[in-house]
């Protein structure tokens, strides 16, 4: 039986059939870190009532992102280039993304989004309070990511309206919903195509363009590929960028001894971050599909099923971090499991670590301090969403 009213369910036997948690559970929802680090001491590898395995710890966890040979990301009937492929097949794609995220990619577009993240930012000059996720994370991640797409500033609206509705039918699990929402974020990706195309030599040169211009296996890109790329992009930019602002907006609030650190060492920004979000991960998990059956944690999972890596937990591992709560920037950075490991770590990480560094510099700037509103919101995001739902705060 599963138990609704506690996140753990005590496991007797090692069988498939046995239920150890329910990760939907309103105890596990109301605090997804504390519930995470509850079963990593408990019961480090858990079969869910959804069918999904779970590993909770950082060393089984880098075991499975080191191995995509017996776990694969193939794990949905949906185009996902290349994030939802293998070799060699994933080899040949992500050469072709990891060159939008190249150092020279990177430093050219920092002028906009410098710009970007100053202008949004100094609107908020203090003494303001703020509703941060509505007013400020999610309306700025929107904008960099339609800049950095070479989307025009209409889409501003539509896409921050379809955020909601996607995360309003993925915390449902509403499949009809879902794909809804999916076919009509791919149709705002496709018009941004043909408008090119229309274009021709007179197209933005810009990187939905470029994507346009881009080969596998010597022929171009068709486009569901493209559509399945951007969509990866720039779902992602629109709701973990957010969040990575939310997370790390509302723990300054609470240091201000780390704030008065920044401004005297703004070069420790970023690595400050990078420590921020393993403290509190803005993704939460990602799947993986086991091709043989294999024993980890010392569990016995058979061939076929699903695992969830659980970043929210593997980054806060006490075997490996010590106290998970500890803000340290003396800390081995390959640990950090921020970004991923293995053949698909995130390819967006640079970009992210500018946006965020460029962000919180931006903040530091504003005069007096950042504080959380006695009495204000400050909702937690739901599964599969993490951060905050509602942060409010006072500006000065």
């Amino acid at each position: 039986a599963v138990r609704h009213d506690r996140p753990v369910v005590e496991h007797l036997n090692e069988s498939a059939a046995t239920i150890d948690w329910d990760p939907r559970s309103p105890a596990v929802l109301a605090d997804q870190i504390a519930s995470y680090d509850a079963m990593r001491a408990r019961c480090p590898v858990a079969h869910g009532t959804q069918g999904n395995w779970t590993v909770f710890g950082h060393a089984d966890t880098v075991r499975i992102l080191e191995d995509p040979e017996t776990f694969s990301n193939v794990v949905s009937s949906h185009v996902a280039v290349p994030n939802g492929m293998d070799p060699p097949q994933h080899t040949v794609y992500r050469a072709v993304v990891d060159g939008f995220f190249r150092p020279a990619a990177i430093t050219a577009f920092e002028p906009t989004c410098r710009r970007i993240i100053e202008e949004h930012v100094a609107a908020f000059r203090p003494p303001r309070d703020v509703e941060l996720m509505s007013e400020m994370a999610e309306p700025l991640a929107n904008a960099l990511a339609c800049a950095f797409m070479g989307w025009p500033d209409s889409l501003h609206g539509p896409l921050r309206e379809w955020t909601r509705r996607n995360h309003a039918a993925t915390r449902s699990m509403d499949r009809e919903a879902m794909s809804h929402v999916a076919l009509e974020f791919d149709g705002y990706i496709r018009d941004q195509l043909e408008l090119r195309r229309a274009a021709g030599p007179d197209a933005p040169d810009d990187v939905t363009t470029a994507l346009l211009r881009e080969t596998v296996d010597g022929r171009p890109l068709g486009d569901a590929e493209i559509v399945a790329i951007v969509r990866n992009w720039t779902v992602g930019d629109l709701g973990t960028i957010a969040a990575s602002m939310g997370i790390v907006v509302e723990f300054l609030a609470r240091r201000p001894d780390v704030v008065a650190d920044l401004r005297r060492r703004p070069e420790a920004i970023v690595s400050a971050t990078d420590e921020i979000l393993r403290i509190h991960a803005p993704l939460v998990a990602n799947r993986r599909r086991t091709t043989r059956a294999v024993t980890i944690g010392g569990r016995e999972i058979p061939e076929g099923e699903r695992v969830i890596v659980l970043w929210a937990s593997a980054n806060r591992d006490e075997r490996v971090f010590g106290d998970p709560d500890a803000f340290r920037l003396d800390r081995d950075p390959d640990a950090n499991l921020l970004y991923g490991r293995g053949i698909h770590d995130c390819p967006g990480a640079p970009l992210a670590r500018l946006e965020l560094g460029l962000f919180v510099a931006a903040l530091l700037d504003l005069p007096g301090a950042v504080r959380l509103r006695p009495g204000g919101r400050r909702d937690l995001a739901s599964y599969p969403g993490s951060g905050f739902s509602a942060l409010d705060v006072t500006l000065g």
